[in-house]
C-alpha cells in the first residue's frame, strides 16, 4: 500500500459512503436475500441487515455506511477502500479479490477450573443467584468457573448436546468484563429447555438467573433464553427445536436499548402471529430487582405487567 497521502473531496466522500452495498455483493458474486424493505447477507453464520447504502450487524450491534463495509469485510484501510469504491465513477468497481468466506471454525471453550468458588461467590453472594437455581445449570455444564482468569463461563448447548456457544463474565471485585468464545453461534446462546408452552427471553445470562430465583416455583418446566445481547435467533432457534413453545415472554432490560429491541421483536412476533406478552423489570434489569428493594413508584408499563406478581406454574 502506498504511503502517499490521497486528498478526497466532500462530493466524492459522500459518493463512495453512498455506494449501494447490494450492487457490491452483486459485483462480488455474494449471495443476498430480501427481506421487506431491506435485504440480509450473512456473515458466517451471523446476519447483516442491508438498506442502501448502510449495514447493520445483528450480533455485533454494529453498522456503518459502504466505506465502512468495505473495511469491515474486504480487510481494506480507509485510502484503499476509497478508491475501490470510487472505481465504480465509471460504470465498474476497481478490482479487488472476492471477500474471503471462511468457515466458521469450533468452538473455542476455555479450560476449566478444577473448582468454582470464585464464581460461584460472585454468583451467589454478589449477584444473589438462588443456589438450587444455579446447581442446576452447574450439574449440566452449562455454567463454570475457567482456569485462566476465573471467569464465570456461560454455555450453550444445542439439540445434540454439543457446545456451540460460550458467553464469560469476570468475577473479580472491580471487573467489568464480558464477551464471547470465538466462533460463538448467536442461535444456540445460554438457555433452558422446557416442556410447557411458555419461553422466556433476556438479555444476559444472570437477568435469565436472576428472574428464575425469583420464580422458583415450577421454573424447570418452561424454556429460558439469553440473546447475550438484544438480537432475536436464539429465541428462533428455540422455537424451531422446541415445537411445544406457542407463548413468548419478551423479558428484555427497561432501558433505552431493551425498549427498542422490545419493540423489534414484538413487531415480528406479531406479524408472525405468534402469541406473547412483555415484563418489564422495576429497576434497568431482573438482577437489580433481585437485589434491589422496590424504592420507586412502577410506570404505566409496569403497572400492566405485574413482575412480581407472576406465577410460573
Amino acid at each position: 500500500m502506498s504511503s502517499k497521502y490521497t486528498h478526497y473531496t466532500e462530493a466524492q466522500k459522500e459518493q463512495a459512503r453512498s455506494t449501494d452495498i447490494v450492487d457490491l455483493l452483486h459485483r462480488q458474486g455474494e449471495k443476498v436475500k430480501r427481506a421487506g424493505s431491506e435485504y440480509e447477507w450473512m456473515d458466517g453464520y451471523q446476519k447483516v441487515t442491508i438498506r442502501g447504502n448502510l449495514w447493520f450487524h445483528q450480533y455485533e450491534q454494529t453498522g456503518g455506511n459502504a466505506v465502512d463495509f468495505v473495511q469491515r469485510f474486504m480487510g481494506k484501510s480507509y485510502p484503499e477502500a476509497m478508491e475501490y469504491l470510487l472505481g465504480g465513477t465509471l460504470g465498474t468497481l476497481s478490482t479487488s479479490p472476492p471477500i474471503e468466506r471462511k468457515p466458521p471454525g469450533p468452538l473455542e471453550l476455555p479450560k476449566r477450573n478444577d473448582n468454582m468458588r470464585r464464581a460461584y461467590a460472585y454468583l451467589l453472594t454478589r449477584r444473589g443467584i438462588d443456589k438450587d437455581v444455579l446447581n442446576a445449570f452447574a450439574r449440566k455444564g452449562m455454567v463454570y468457573e475457567s482456569a485462566d482468569y476465573h471467569n464465570a463461563v456461560f454455555v450453550g448447548f444445542d439439540k445434540n448436546g454439543t457446545a456451540k456457544h460460550a458467553t464469560y463474565r469476570g468475577t473479580g471485585s472491580e471487573s467489568t468484563y464480558r464477551g464471547n468464545s470465538p466462533n460463538s453461534a448467536p442461535e444456540y446462546s445460554f438457555h433452558w429447555h422446557g416442556q410447557s408452552e411458555k419461553l422466556f427471553l433476556f438479555e444476559a445470562p444472570i437477568d435469565m438467573l436472576s428472574f428464575i430465583s425469583m420464580h422458583k416455583e415450577g421454573w424447570q418446566q418452561h424454556s429460558y433464553a439469553s440473546c447475550c445481547g438484544v438480537g432475536d435467533r436464539v429465541m428462533f432457534q428455540m422455537m424451531k427445536d422446541n415445537p411445544n413453545i406457542k407463548d413468548i415472554a419478551l423479558c428484555l432490560d427497561n432501558d433505552d436499548g431493551g425498549k427498542k429491541a422490545t419493540k423489534r421483536i414484538q413487531d415480528k412476533l406479531t406479524e408472525m402471529g405468534i402469541k406473547h406478552e412483555v415484563l418489564v423489570p422495576i429497576h434497568k434489569d431482573w438482577n437489580e430487582d433481585l437485589l434491589l428493594p422496590d424504592d420507586g413508584e412502577p410506570t404505566e408499563e409496569q403497572e400492566d405487567t405485574p413482575c412480581q406478581e407472576l406465577r410460573l406454574s
